[in-house]
């Protein structure tokens, strides 16, 4: 029993020594056996085992209690109650080293495995951020780009609005002109309709002459 006891308490120890120190790839070895252990079964069989451990512990205990109790009575403790004593208390001492160590590589690899994941997790989240400023760094490209664009348009924009006010002070120009035009030909309009009234009297005075001078001459 102690030879098994003392080869599981080396084994613990070099678990626990690889768990903290770093070597190679056998850490992750560690993590994945352990990661296997706690898959189906073995939870409950390490929690079996250590529940026997724990009642062989009391056991040993309550075996070191009597026997110290023992030989308080008697005044003196015989050589096999001695044997015992301390056979019982080795035992104790290793059983309770033993769980000892088993909690902590517990908590080691829970630990281990939460910082782990936390690194994936940062490793991802700088993948993000650099994912991030490339998309923001095309962003600002973009505007750029359309910053650009907006201001070739709008000088599009002032060009061609200083055409349409060219093309409307012309066509204001034109409207003058025909309006000119308009107001020109109505007074050669009205010149000539005077003209033709004017010529009208004429032809009328012309006949009253000629008749006069057909009436002159016949008489």
């Amino acid at each position: 029993m102690i030879q098994l006891l003392f080869l599981i308490l080396f084994v613990e120890g070099a678990i626990t020594f690889l768990l903290l120190i770093k070597i190679g790839p056998l850490r992750e070895l560690v993590i994945k056996s352990l990661d296997q252990m706690k898959m189906g079964k073995g939870p409950a069989t390490v929690k079996t085992i250590a529940g026997t451990m724990a009642v062989i512990l009391f056991s040993n205990l309550m075996s070191i209690v009597k026997i110290q109790n023992k030989g308080a009575k008697l005044g003196t403790m015989s050589p096999m109650d001695q044997v015992l004593w301390r056979t019982h208390l080795l035992e104790a001492s290793l059983m309770g080293v033993v769980l000892f160590l088993g909690f902590v590589i517990d908590r080691m690899h829970h630990y281990l495995k939460k910082l782990l994941n936390l690194r994936g997790n940062v490793g991802s989240s700088k993948e993000e951020l650099e994912q991030l400023q490339k998309e923001r760094s095309e962003l600002k490209e973009k505007q750029e780009k359309a910053s650009k664009e907006i201001k070739e348009l709008q000088e599009k924009l002032s060009s061609m609005s200083e055409r349409l006010k060219r093309a409307e002070t012309e066509c204001k120009e034109k409207e003058k002109k025909v309006e000119a035009a308009e107001t020109h030909v109505t007074a050669l309009q009205k010149q000539s309709a005077e003209l033709l009234l004017e010529y009208d009297s004429l032809l009328e005075d012309n006949q009253k002459l000629q008749s006069q001078i057909l009436g002159k001459t016949k008489s």
